[in-house]
């Protein structure tokens, strides 16, 4: 069936005609687009969750450096913290974090990921749905709906601006990530479609301005630990709307002030590592130090 979806306004329309949830009007979208079955959206999805499992293990085990030499052990350093002391939200809490800066450290190892949006923001939606899974006891289908939902969310964010720090720094990355995120959540916890783009519609206003300011040029430093910061985000937005708190601004207007918000943020804070913490003291020693062991 063919549906022109480019706002969520018109995605909540398409559900409400056809009286179906909003993994099931993109999968039927994607088949219709790609000339092929539902089955084979599904399948390919079930790919895409399998590559963020298998992303999770090899980063809960490594602790092998990134070529800086800057990051690479933080999964491992909060794996020990919470073998010494239970994170203080529970054990959903430790998977997320753990899981988050698993992936995004197997980012920087230059192993298998799934950027979802981005490369850089690649720790957010997996540790969302493989850590709610697993606490929750979900089946696999299901994560295959929310992983559906997530990528909605970033589908119709991506028709009005290019999901790069480089164009609107981190909020188009790791805010976009966290939106998907909270999307997903919602969907696996049996939220409606109302709630399910009321969760991502919260998690993106409430990052708007983020910036992109990564230190030595390297997706690193903040990118890392931000990654485990956004899954969290994610899930207070999911927490809120599942209470039936809602936004006052509507989903599509938030995906126009992040717009506008990114035009207006400063070249110097999109990627270019001429702003923020790519220019502190600190940050600019890093980079000295980086430059000089290229050239060695």
């Amino acid at each position: 069936m063919e549906y022109s979806i480019s706002t969520f306004e018109k995605l909540l329309q398409a559900c409400s005609s056809e009286n179906k949830k909003i993994y099931e009007i993109m999968q039927e979208k994607e088949a219709y687009d790609f000339e092929i079955s539902v089955e084979e959206v599904r399948a390919k999805i079930l790919k895409n969750i399998n590559a963020m499992k298998e992303a999770i293990v090899s980063g809960l085990t490594s602790k092998e450096m990134s070529f800086s030499g800057l990051c690479g052990d933080d999964t491992n350093k909060l794996k020990e913290k919470y073998k010494k002391s239970p994170a203080l939200f529970g054990n959903l809490f430790e998977k997320i974090t753990t899981f988050a800066l698993a992936t995004i450290e197997e980012n920087l190892r230059m192993n298998k990921i799934v950027a979802c949006p981005t490369a850089g923001s690649c720790g957010i939606v997996p540790a969302v749905i493989i850590a709610l899974a697993q606490e929750k006891d979900i089946t696999e289908e299901d994560e295959i709906n929310a992983l559906i939902t997530a990528g909605t969310i970033g589908y119709i964010i991506s028709s009005k601006i290019a999901m790069a720090g480089a164009v609107a720094g981190c909020q188009a990355e790791c805010g976009v990530a966290s939106a998907m995120s909270a999307a997903a959540a919602v969907q696996l916890l049996g939220g409606s479609n109302e709630q399910i783009i009321n969760g991502a519609t919260l998690a993106l206003k409430n990052i708007l301005g983020l910036t992109c300011d990564p230190v030595g040029g390297l997706v690193e430093i903040p990118c890392v630990k931000r990654n485990a910061f956004l899954a969290v985000h994610a899930i207070t937005a999911t927490e809120l709307v599942l209470a039936n708190v809602e936004s006052k601004i509507p989903p599509d207007e938030v995906i126009d002030a992040m717009v506008q918000t990114g035009q207006l943020m400063s070249p110097l804070l999109k990627e270019t590592s001429m702003g923020g913490l790519a220019t502190t003291k600190t940050g600019k020693a890093i980079n000295k130090c980086l430059e000089s062991k290229k050239q060695k």
